[in-house]
């Protein structure tokens, strides 16, 4: 059986705050009770020991215990709730303060009076409420015994009125704290249960419509909990890309659709042309063929190098090379093809930085950038390819002067088979993956490639390669 994320929160807060309720209070109680018996048994000891110090006071160095005046102990013994008697060392009773009101507390301890509070001071502080005692201390006049003292008392002389009140408000405390506590607990519960559930079931809600295939669903939700809006971000993240996949998935079918197609058209033209004895079979025209079937060849190359690169890690084979002279001697075999469309190729390189690195990895990346920006290049137009050692970097600039490209297709430039529709008019236009390759190659050897271009105002392709990785 499913149960709810809201009722299963509140039932753990609810067996949680219980728990501790029942477990401070158990704490509290037993550590209260035994301190507080240990206050009653000392209090207790110390009206004894009062009751002994008066009398020893009293009887101190008189020889005829008759003409004593015993008023204060009377009123000691009654205020105390004690029985005091006194005798001599012949055993005759000198003093009694009586044992009446002894008697009527007696009734009163085993009465309906205070008879349930005194079971629960049993269960409480673990006294004895009706058992009656007595304790014998001597009489010491001159230091020299003359007789004893014997106090009595009930089990209940150890409790004051104060403190049997004492004990009945704590407890009373103790229970209306624990339903309190519950209570509130409960409530705290239930709208912590629903902030943390609520947003959940929206983004719940957004990813059945995800399954469903709508991707124009976003998770909005409104929670101060960190976790739940970084999985909301997480996501309306994940939605947006695979927006953009679904996008260029459409895209790139279009897009090999429009690639196959016209070398396909041309080779089919060419044949009907033949076929009807309008075209007879020359040199010249078997070398479009060549040129379409060509075409085509290269991108079935280009796909088979895209999915190696996808299906499993490049191998890389780096040496420790002067990455100066290499990107030197790459510029160098494209001075030629740049001059003869009178195109200028500057550079500004900075020498000797020396640095690990996959010689013909790296020849590759270099000439995919050329060859990009020699196709998009305007009449006139200028490559400059700059190289520095920069914060433990390697970095790399090749920026141009051609037809730019589009803010919109900037993110998805590096993705296979897009190209901005400006690269689409152009008669030199690839498949769309040599970026692609190009990224790949730069993140496997730990760096970055970064792209900014605006429209008629050229491109700039930033590399950065780890100085020593």
């Amino acid at each position: 059986m499913k149960v709810s994320l809201v009722k299963k929160l509140s039932l753990g807060f609810i067996l949680a705050v219980l728990g501790s309720i029942i477990l401070a209070s158990a704490i509290s109680n037993y550590t209260v009770g035994n301190k507080f018996k240990d206050y009653l048994v000392d209090e207790h000891k110390e009206k004894i020991d009062n009751a002994v110090k008066i009398i020893d006071d009293l009887y101190g160095g008189q020889k005829n215990f008759s003409q004593i005046n015993n008023d204060e102990i009377q009123r000691y013994a009654e205020l105390q709730e004690l029985y005091i008697e006194i005798r001599d060392l012949n055993d005759n009773t000198i003093y009694t303060s009586g044992k009446s009101y002894l008697q009527h507390r007696g009734m009163m301890g085993n009465g309906n009076m205070i008879g349930p509070m005194a079971g629960m001071m049993r269960n409480y502080s673990g006294i004895n409420m009706g058992e009656y005692t007595e304790e014998n201390y001597p009489l010491n006049i001159d230091e020299k015994e003359e007789g004893k003292i014997i106090v009595g008392y009930f089990g209940t002389s150890y409790l004051s009125s104060a403190s049997v009140t004492f004990i009945s408000t704590l407890n009373h405390s103790f229970l209306i704290s624990a339903i309190a506590a519950l209570i509130f607990g409960v409530i705290i519960s239930i709208i912590i249960s629903r902030q943390i559930s609520k947003p959940l079931a929206k983004i719940t809600e957004t990813a059945n419509e995800m399954r469903k295939g709508n991707l124009n669903v976003k998770a909005v939700v409104n929670s101060s909990t960190k976790e739940i809006v970084e999985l909301s971000d997480s996501m309306n993240y994940l939605v947006e890309s695979l927006n953009s996949q679904e996008m260029l998935r459409k895209r790139l079918t279009s897009d090999m659709a429009h690639e196959l197609r016209t070398p396909l058209t041309t080779l089919k033209t060419h044949i009907e042309a033949f076929a009807d004895g309008i075209w007879e079979p020359n040199s010249e025209r078997f070398e479009v063929f060549f040129e379409e079937i060509d075409r085509m060849t290269k991108m079935i190359d280009d796909l088979r190098d895209l999915s190696k690169l996808e299906q499993t890690s490049i191998g890389l084979n780096k040496s420790r090379i002067d990455i100066s002279k290499e990107l030197e001697k790459i510029i160098y075999t494209f001075k030629p093809l740049y001059s003869k469309e009178n195109y200028e190729l500057d550079t500004s390189i900075t020498p000797n930085i020396v640095t690990m690195i996959d010689v013909d990895k790296f020849k590759q990346i270099i000439t995919n950038l050329l060859s990009n920006s020699y196709k998009y290049l305007k009449p006139n137009g200028k490559v400059k390819v700059e190289l520095k050692n920069e914060n433990e970097n390697v970095v790399i600039k090749v920026i141009d002067n051609g037809i730019g490209i589009p803010e919109k297709d900037i993110p998805y430039i590096f993705e296979r088979f897009y190209r901005s529709d400006l690269s689409r008019n152009k008669k030199t236009g690839g498949s769309g993956i040599g970026l692609t390759i190009t990224k790949a190659l730069v993140e496997a050897h730990g760096g970055n490639i970064y792209l900014e271009s605006k429209i008629n105002q050229g491109t700039k392709f930033t590399i950065h390669f780890p100085l020593n990785n």
